[in-house]
């Protein structure tokens, strides 16, 4: 996925969406976390190559790590470093911020699921949402309604037309 440019000059433009999550997960509350990369991850991301799909974050140790996250690298990348491209990143949150992460995994049950990657004054942003997962009947509610949705733009925009 190739990034966007931003359009209100603040210095963020997206390098890639879950939006899996958003159908198989509630996300209840989002942070921002930064991200510990090497130098062949950076130039990879710029080039817009990386799977957030099947990507997750567990908490090791009193920290927080993103596991599962493909960011695979470039031909052209430095050939004295082995590039790993599935390997564990850390998550870099604030103490209060990973406290209250660590409290709601593990005593309410609750999944940490990346939701997007961007950039923001030229460092590598991961949100972050707190979630529990969907049952079957959630997800068609939600497709339902989505359909419903896109109907009513259709029919207001055909009202309009014919006005």
């Amino acid at each position: 996925m190739a990034k966007k440019k931003d359009k209100d000059g603040k210095g963020a433009s997206t390098i890639a969406l879950n939006k899996r999550a958003r159908h198989e997960y509630h996300i209840d509350e989002r942070f921002e976390a930064g991200v510990a990369l090497q130098g062949w991850e950076v130039k990879s991301l710029r080039e817009g190559r990386i799977n957030l799909s099947e990507a997750y974050a567990l908490v090791k140790d009193g920290e927080i790590y993103l596991f599962g996250a493909s960011i695979p690298p470039l031909l052209s990348a430095s050939t004295h470093v082995i590039a790993e491209d599935r390997r564990t990143r850390k998550l870099l949150l604030h103490r209060t911020e990973i406290d209250k992460l660590i409290g709601a995994v593990e005593r309410k049950g609750m999944t940490l699921i990346p939701t997007a990657m961007y950039w923001k004054n030229n460092r590598v942003k991961l949100e972050i949402g707190l979630a529990h997962g969907k049952q079957l009947h959630d997800k068609r509610a939600a497709s339902k309604e989505r359909d419903w949705q896109r109907e009513k733009q259709r029919a207001m925009r055909a009202k309009n037309r014919t006005a």
